[in-house]
């Protein structure tokens, strides 16, 4: 479903000249995975979603959702996938209803179907007590179900979720990640973005530690625990962390 060769990123920096945001990261994601991008702030997992989801170019490398090039194919692309931040945006005066029917329509739904894909939406999420809350009187909580349904409701087969859990209040954040999981039982890809340790040994299938643009070490947390000899992930993190800023690695830079 999600291929990733090589991706380098490179931004111009008066200051710091050549920035690097990516320098080398390849892995790939199935179908009824949750492939966990585990790092620090800054450590590049933002600007790796945003490349997949074509909201940036990759300075060199290659990246494919549901066999389809994020540079020269982006609007297949953004039809099989569904985004969800914690600064997705929800609009202060259209209803939790009006919303997620407006991204609907945006994908080419109407009628009957948009309707039933809806109700159906609004059960599962337990939003129906909300449809007709404006945005601007939602809970943080509220908000990120209206942001998990609008990015749903085309049944795309890839999700990803950017640091989704940052701000909520411990229940939101629980029934989140059980959403989450559902959605992997149902047969989606997904990327799922964090810092928290505790999060990635819940709830993913694999786990790929990225740091500074670098994806350090990937596997399941079996197989992170069997190659670096210790259980805690929080302490292979700080290992993988510590080798590298001691002998960072060489930059992996592929021409499209």
């Amino acid at each position: 479903m999600i291929q990733v060769r090589c991706v380098r990123k490179s931004y111009a920096d008066l200051r710091r000249g050549n920035f690097v945001a990516l320098d080398g990261v390849s892995f790939d994601a199935g179908p009824g995975e949750i492939y966990g991008l585990l790092g620090p702030n800054g450590a590049g997992k933002t600007t790796m979603l945003r490349i997949l989801s074509t909201v940036l170019r990759p300075t060199s490398g290659q990246a494919s959702v549901s066999g389809f090039d994020v540079v020269t194919q982006p609007t297949q692309v953004r039809r099989h996938i569904g985004f969800v931040s914690a600064n997705t945006a929800v609009y202060d005066r259209m209803t939790a209803w009006e919303m997620v029917e407006y991204f609907g329509r945006l994908h080419g739904l109407c009628g009957d179907p948009l309707r039933e894909r809806m109700e159906d939406l609004f059960t599962r999420l337990q939003m129906n007590e909300i449809r007709d809350l404006v945005g601007a009187k939602m809970s943080t909580g509220m908000k990120q179900k209206v942001s998990i349904a609008r990015a749903l409701v085309h049944d795309p087969p890839v999700l990803i979720f950017d640091e989704a859990t940052a701000g909520l209040d411990v229940l939101v954040a629980r029934a989140l990640l059980k959403i989450v999981s559902e959605l992997r039982d149902h047969g989606k890809c997904i990327i799922f973005s964090t810092h928290i340790m505790r999060e990635a040994e819940r709830l993913c299938n694999r786990i790929a530690v990225i740091h500074r643009g670098h994806l350090l070490a990937e596997g399941t947390l079996g197989q992170l625990t069997e190659r670096f000899g210790d259980s805690d992930l929080e302490e292979i993190f700080f290992q993988l962390i510590s080798e590298y800023d001691s002998n960072p690695p060489v930059s992996c830079e592929v021409s499209r």
